[in-house]
This record gives structure tokens, C-alpha cells and sequence, in this order.
């Protein structure tokens, strides 16, 4: 899945916003306010012989599925700057299938709504 088609599939999302908190390398795609994604260029700009670099995405995970999915996937390691319990960070380098990713997105952003106060899941789950 290429970096543009993740970012439209981010942004799809009911209530999604796009955000530079951290600066303008590292896009934060909120949901009212809370963060549930974050996609840069991979760890500190450093790429491959021929200066390729992978976009790195931040997701929130069940720590269970979490460490699951670290083993199937040699593109998921534990989260980049975050908590390592609750983040995976995804490299998008081709590996793992767009239905997977689209799915660990998905998580990503139901874990941060089940979070809120239930009008503010109302008001989400609607447009679901």
C-alpha cells in the first residue's frame, strides 16, 4: 500500500483530521482530538544503499495482537516513540497486504473511539 492510499484510507475515516503537532515531518491523524495514526519517513531519514526510505505509520494495537502481529510480519516492530506495549509501528515497504493494513487501521481507530465518552462514540459509530 503506497503512502498517498494510506493516508486517503486514514483520512476516510468519520471525524478525521490531519495534524503537525510534532512538526511538519510527522502527519497525526486525530479522531476529535485523540490520536490514532502517525505516518513519517522512517527512523531518523535513514534509507537503504540507494537511499530509498520507507514511510513508517504508527498504530495503536491491542498488546495481545500487538506482539501477534510482530511475529508474522517482519515489517511491524514495536512502536517507533510511543508506548511499546499499545503501538506497533507498520513500515510500508510492500510486505504486508493492503487488507491487513486497512484492518490494523481500523483497529487502530476503534480502540481510540471505545476510549471516549459515548456521545462522542455516538456521534462517530453513526458514520460507520
Amino acid at each position: 500500500m503506497d503512502v498517498e492510499t494510506v493516508k486517503k484510507y486514514l483520512l476516510s475515516k468519520p471525524e478525521t483530521i490531519l495534524d503537525f503537532p510534532f512538526g511538519k515531518e510527522v502527519s497525526v491523524f486525530k479522531v476529535k482530538g485523540k490520536m490514532f495514526a502517525t505516518l513519517a519517513i522512517g527512523k531518523m531519514g535513514k534509507g537503504d544503499e540507494e537511499g530509498y526510505q520507507d514511510w513508517w505509520m504508527n498504530l495503536k494495537c491491542d498488546p495481545d495482537e500487538a506482539a501477534i502481529l510482530r511475529d508474522i510480519f517482519p515489517a511491524v516492530i514495536p512502536g517507533y516513540h510511543m508506548n511499546k506495549a499499545l503501538w506497533n509501528t507498520i513500515i510500508l515497504n510492500g510486505s504486508i497486504p493492503n487488507g491487513e493494513i486497512e484492518r490494523m487501521i481500523d483497529n487502530s481507530f476503534m480502540l481510540v473511539v471505545a476510549k471516549m465518552p459515548k456521545k462522542d462514540q455516538s456521534s462517530i459509530l453513526l458514520h460507520l
